[in-house]
């Protein structure tokens, strides 16, 4: 059983929520696809990214097009009035009623289901799943990338990981080794397809929906993330592997980041009703918002746990919600007079 969530020119970010794990972490496995046992070695984060293939006949967009074509998707969207890059819009009031009704639509609803080894759109109600162990983030840079800007990639990378550590409690830190569980992969279209081919070869029974998704997604696809957990416990996060387009300019890479690994601590869905959110398929905002810094606090509240049900997370909500805008606010506050 698998879910997914799409991200494109009018929508936002790939959700893929698989059964199995292969990846990253060995002893993890799948309803419909279980890989083989992996020694704990195993780790993608240590191997070097395949080099490119040469485009197939008919492939359609490629290298310099497909940088120009985000270029411009991206030129559109900003003079439309999306992309916005204010996390505190004076304009947008939200009130913990809202916060409330986009927590148990964000985090306890998937959008997509794996049908047949194919992500289907069909939203249906989800336990709450969020880390236990601590989260380790590595970057992964393809050979396509100019130095600069992967040095530019992995600085957004590490500072958005302080940030999800403050903002959730929880140990989320870069990787120092070999215990990488949360990878960000910066590639190409042709770096990501022969990616898959590794995958797919070294690993041949991973999931046919992750790999389909992976390799055949469309350039309306940003950024793709696929998430796994242990199926001794499936409320509970094992591995994490966010795929970003390396063709994207700055600010696009930028936005993914935010939106990918934010919603990989356990918010997978989206909502039309978030506002002003990241978690809105309408892309108005760019960046992470006060409101979504405050539903990453409500996630990660100690009176929370892993595996519960929406009837049983609502009639703690609305005190959550409480405590969890009053612990921004007082960090609004250190920032203004630190400043």
């Amino acid at each position: 059983m698998a879910a997914a969530r799409s991200r494109g020119e009018f929508r936002r970010g790939t959700w893929v929520q698989a059964l199995v794990a292969a990846v990253v972490l060995a002893g993890c496995a799948g309803e419909s696809a279980a890989p083989p046992s992996l020694p704990a070695s195993a780790s993608l984060a240590r191997d070097v990214p395949p080099e490119p293939r040469a485009p197939s006949a008919g492939a359609g967009i490629e290298g310099d097009a497909l940088r120009g074509f985000y270029a411009g998707v991206e030129q559109q969207l900003v003079a439309s009035g999306r992309l916005r890059r204010d996390p505190v819009p004076a304009d947008v009031p939200f009130s913990d009623e809202d916060l409330v009704r986009d927590f148990v639509r964000i985090a306890l609803y998937d959008e997509y289901t794996d049908v047949n080894g194919r992500f289907m759109h069909a939203e249906q109600p989800a336990l709450l799943r969020r880390w236990d162990a601590p989260v380790r983030v590595a970057v992964m840079t393809g050979a396509a990338e100019p130095p600069e800007d992967a040095a530019r990639d992995r600085g957004n990378v590490a500072a958005f990981t302080q940030r999800l550590a403050h903002l959730t409690g929880h140990d989320v830190a870069l990787s120092q080794g070999g215990d990488a569980n949360f990878l960000v992969l910066f590639m190409t279209s042709a770096e990501r397809e022969a990616f898959a081919d590794q995958v797919r070869e070294t690993y041949p029974d991973f999931a046919p929906a992750v790999m389909a998704a992976l390799r055949n997604a469309t350039v309306d696809n940003f950024c793709i993330t696929y998430a796994f957990w242990d199926k001794a416990n499936p409320s509970v996060y094992s591995a994490v592997i966010v795929l970003i387009r390396a063709e994207h300019p700055a600010f696009t890479k930028m936005s993914c980041v935010q939106e990918e690994m934010s919603q990989a601590m356990g918010l997978p869905n989206d909502s039309p009703d978030a506002r002003p959110s990241l978690y809105n398929d309408d892309l108005e905002f760019a960046v992470l918002t006060e409101h979504d810094a405050i539903l990453l606090r409500m996630l990660y509240d100690p009176r929370l746990k892993p595996g519960m049900s929406a009837a049983e997370v609502l009639p703690m909500l609305p005190a959550i919600a409480a405590d969890a805008r009053a612990a921004e606010a007082r960090d609004a506050g250190l920032t203004m007079a630190v400043n």
